[in-house]
C-alpha cells in the first residue's frame, strides 16, 4: 500500500533523513519508533506532503505522490493525525467530525462514519455538543482520531498519540487500533513508547539519527537486543 524508498530530507544543511526505506502493506498496523529526533515526524510530514524530498520515492496504491501536494494526497485516502491533535477548539464535538468529511458529498456515508467513530469512542457521543477545547487532553485525541477517520482513510498515520496524555488513557487510545485494522484501515503508527507501540503492532522500523537501524515482526523487535537496551532498559 505503502512503499518509501532511499527517502532524503535536509533542513538548512542538517540531514534529517538519510536513505529511509520501509513499506506499509494493506491490512498492517506498523510502528515507527525512535527517539525525540531521530526523524519520525520528518518521515511523516514528507510522506504526506508537507516537506518535499531531495531524494527518493513515496509511492501510495501504485501512485508515485512525493511531488502532489498534500490536498491531493489527502483524497487518494492517506490522512495524518498529527503530533498534538490540532483540533478545532472552538467548535464542538459533533462540527469537528463533520469538518474531517468535508470531502465526501454523500450523507448517508458520512452518518455511516458517524455511527463507527462514536461506537469506537463512546466518550465522544456523549460529548457531542461540547466543544473541544474543554475536552480532556485524552479525549481531545480521540477526537483528533474519529475526526481523521471522518475523510474514510485507506492508510491513517498516527503521529506520538499518547503524548501528554494520562498512560491509561493512551493505552485504551492504542487498544483500538487493532479494531480499526479489522474494519479494513491500514495504520502507520509513530510512538516513542516503544514497548506500547510493539504490542499493537504486526511489524515495526527502527529510526536513528535520520536513518533505519533495523525492522522487523513486532514481536522480533521487543525481543531484539538493539530495542530492549536502548529503549526498554534492559
Amino acid at each position: 500500500m505503502l512503499s518509501v524508498e532511499d527517502l532524503h530530507v535536509s533542513y538548512g544543511g542538517i540531514r534529517a533523513l538519510q536513505g529511509v526505506s520501509l513499506e506499509v502493506k494493506e491490512g498492517e498496523i506498523v510502528a515507527l519508533v525512535g527517539s525525540n529526533g531521530a526523524g519520525k515526524s520528518t518521515l511523516l510530514r514528507a510522506i504526506v506532503g508537507l516537506v518535499k524530498p531531495e531524494r527518493g520515492t513515496i509511492i501510495f496504491r501504485g501512485q508515485r505522490i512525493d511531488r502532489l501536494s498534500a490536498n491531493r494526497i489527502v483524497r487518494l485516502g492517506l490522512v495524518l493525525v498529527p503530533e498534538g491533535r490540532h483540533i478545532f477548539p472552538n467548535l464542538t464535538v459533533l462540527e469537528n467530525l463533520q469538518a474531517g468529511a468535508y470531502i465526501e458529498s454523500s450523507k448517508a456515508l458520512i452518518k455511516e462514519r458517524m455511527d463507527k467513530v462514536f461506537t469506537l469512542f463512546p466518550r465522544l457521543k456523549e460529548r457531542q455538543k461540547q466543544k473541544g477545547g474543554t475536552l480532556s487532553g485524552g479525549e481531545q485525541q480521540m477526537l483528533a482520531i474519529a475526526r481523521a477517520l471522518m475523510s474514510g482513510p485507506k492508510l491513517l498515520i498516527l503521529d506520538e498519540p499518547s503524548q501528554g496524555i494520562a498512560p491509561n488513557l493512551a493505552w485504551s487510545i492504542l487498544k483500538t487500533l487493532p479494531m480499526l485494522r479489522d474494519q479494513g484501515t491500514t495504520i502507520l503508527l509513530v510512538e516513542q513508547i516503544v514497548q506500547d507501540a510493539l504490542s499493537v503492532a504486526n511489524r515495526g522500523y527502527v529510526i536513528q539519527t535520520g536513518r533505519i537501524v533495523t525492522f522487523g515482526k513486532a514481536e522480533e523487535l521487543l525481543q531484539s537486543d538493539l530495542v530492549r537496551k536502548a529503549y526498554l532498559g534492559m
